[in-house]
C-alpha cells in the first residue's frame, strides 16, 4: 500500500512540476514586449522602384554596388507568445550612406544620390516568420528644426502581419546622435530595446550582421 501511495505522490509531484514549468514558460512567452510603433516619415517611396528585392546593395540593370558599409539584417516576426507569423509582408526604406533618400522631397541636396543603392526592399516572411535583407548602414542627415539637429542612423519598416500592421524604425546601438535624436529620445527605455540593434563584425570584407525580432500584438 505504501509503495502505491508513494508512486501516486511521485506522479502527482511530477505532474505539478510539469504544470509549473508550463506555466512559467507560458508566462515568460507572454512577457514578450510588443515592438514599438514609430512614424512613417516623409520619405516613403511615392513611386516604387522596379527593383524591390531583399538585396538593396545592387540595382538591376545598374553597374556597381552601393557605397557604404554593408549590413546583413536577419530577423523574425512573431506574436507575443513567440509563435512565428508566416506570410507577413515587410517593406523597408532608408537613406543611403550619405544620408540622402531617393525621394523628390528630400531637401538634403548637399548629400549625393547613389544610383547603385536600391533604397527600398520588400519581402514575405517564410513559414518560421523569418526575413533577411542585405543593405548598407544609412547615414545621418540634418533636419529643419535647428542648425545642429540631425536624425541619427535609422531604417524605416512597414510590417503587415496576418492581423496587425506595424510601422516603425530600427536604430543602432552606440550611435552618438541617438542621444539627441528627437524620435529616439521620445521612446521609453523599454521601447528602445525593441528597435535598437547591435551590429557585429564577422570578418574582413564581410557585411556586418544584425538580428531583430519583431513582436506583433496578435500576429
Amino acid at each position: 500500500m505504501s509503495a502505491t501511495i508513494s508512486r501516486r505522490h511521485a506522479l502527482q509531484a511530477a505532474g505539478w512540476a510539469a504544470t509549473a514549468l508550463f506555466t512559467t514558460t507560458a508566462a515568460a512567452q507572454q512577457q514578450r514586449r510588443i515592438t514599438v510603433e514609430d512614424i512613417m516619415g516623409p520619405y516613403y517611396p511615392i513611386q516604387r522602384p522596379l527593383d524591390e528585392d531583399a538585396d538593396l546593395t545592387r540595382v538591376d540593370g545598374q553597374p556597381g554596388v552601393a557605397q557604404g558599409t554593408r549590413i546583413d539584417l536577419r530577423g523574425r516576426v512573431v506574436d507575443t507568445l513567440g509563435q512565428p507569423v508566416a506570410g507577413a509582408w515587410i517593406e523597408m526604406w532608408q537613406a543611403n550612406t550619405h544620408g540622402r533618400y531617393a525621394h523628390a522631397t528630400d531637401a538634403n541636396e548637399a548629400a549625393p544620390l547613389d544610383p547603385a543603392f536600391q533604397g527600398f526592399g520588400r519581402q514575405e516572411t517564410d513559414a518560421e516568420g523569418r526575413f533577411r535583407f542585405l543593405t548598407i548602414v544609412p547615414g545621418a542627415y540634418p533636419i529643419g528644426t535647428g542648425p545642429d539637429q540631425f536624425r541619427t542612423r535609422h531604417i524605416h519598416f512597414d510590417i503587415r502581419g496576418q492581423h496587425d500592421r506595424l510601422v516603425t524604425q530600427i536604430y543602432f546601438s552606440g550611435e552618438p546622435l541617438n542621444d539627441s535624436d528627437l524620435l529616439y529620445q521620445a521612446l521609453s527605455a523599454e521601447d528602445r530595446e525593441t528597435v535598437t540593434l547591435l551590429p557585429r563584425s564577422v570578418g574582413e570584407d564581410k557585411p556586418l550582421e544584425a538580428e531583430w525580432t519583431v513582436v506583433l500584438a496578435t500576429g
